[in-house]
């Protein structure tokens, strides 16, 4: 059996068993055709059962050699220990190479954020006298209130808005879905943009519960949020490099500031692991050493 039809395999059992996204299961299988390439360039023959530690210990020297950051060594890493995990459960192999291959360590970067009045003045900057004016303020409402991903934010949808509870349901990673509150800012936004811009769109076929909608009425694409939000920065002379997602990290760490209980963000943000929410403690550390720097008279 060849390495392609592991890679099959591998490639539904990503899909059906992990539920994981079209994107991110192509991503696992780059990762595991990066080392197929590293052995043709060695010109070795080897099987997954016939790789060895030592191999992967030189893969990871060849990529390292090749100028790939730490961060896509260790996710290269991550991939191909999935892809064992997933030959073992199969019975393919016996034993798993992967076990003592170490990813490089990481320097856990802290995401730029918005304060509170930056957020304001990029809502103040939307011109509301255009259609999608509405649209767009509803869109930076709804980010910053409930900290969601931008895929999570095209693909909301109308039936999951629970307005009188003030709560939505989102569709996260893995199809995984969760509760989180809305704010009143974010709920008001919402209800004008239905109401008096949504309900005037010849809505295509496929598009009818989804909230957020382009002028031809389908749903919006992630790359246009990002246009929306890059236009919005450059209006108001923000130097900060923003994106979507600076507006998830706005607000974990707005309510981490605040004192919020991290179990609660992390089930807010849709976080699978602790850990993953735990940056934002390290991000309320710097700014509590930088206030200690500002005002303590010994610092």
């Amino acid at each position: 059996m060849n390495w392609q039809a592991y890679l099959k395999g591998f490639q539904s059992w990503l899909r059906l068993e992990k539920s994981l996204s079209p994107n991110s299961v192509q991503a696992y299988i780059h990762d595991i055709e990066k080392l197929l390439q590293f052995l043709e360039y060695k010109k070795w023959s080897r099987t997954p059962q016939t790789i060895s530690y030592n191999d992967l210990k030189e893969f990871v020297r060849w990529i390292s050699e090749l100028g790939m950051t730490a961060s896509s060594q260790a996710r290269i890493i991550s991939g191909l220990k999935s892809f064992y995990k997933y030959l073992l459960m199969e019975d393919v192999v016996s034993a798993a190479p992967t076990d003592l291959l170490e990813s490089p360590k990481l320097k856990r970067q802290l995401p730029d954020v918005l304060s509170v009045e930056e957020i304001d003045k990029l809502i103040a900057a939307i011109d509301l006298s255009k259609p999608e004016g509405m649209r767009n303020k509803a869109i930076l409402e709804t980010m910053f209130s409930c900290g969601l991903r931008v895929s999570e934010v095209v693909g909301l949808q109308i039936s999951h808005i629970f307005f009188s509870e003030e709560f939505v349901k989102v569709t996260g990673k893995g199809n995984k879905e969760r509760l989180v509150p809305v704010g009143a800012a974010a709920v008001k936004a919402i209800r004008l943009y239905m109401d008096s811009i949504r309900v005037h769109l010849e809505i295509k076929p496929g598009n009818t519960d989804i909230l957020f909608l382009n002028r031809r009425g389908s749903k919006m694409s992630r790359v246009m949020i990002f246009l929306i939000i890059k236009k919005l920065a450059k209006d108001i002379g923000l130097k900060k490099s923003i994106s979507p997602h600076t507006f998830r990290h706005s607000f974990a760490t707005a309510l981490v500031e605040g004192g919020a209980d991290l179990r609660a963000v992390q089930q807010m943000l849709g976080h699978e692991s602790i850990t993953t929410t735990e940056i934002y403690t390290h991000l309320d550390r710097e700014y509590l050493r930088e206030t200690l720097i500002q005002f303590h008279p010994r610092a």
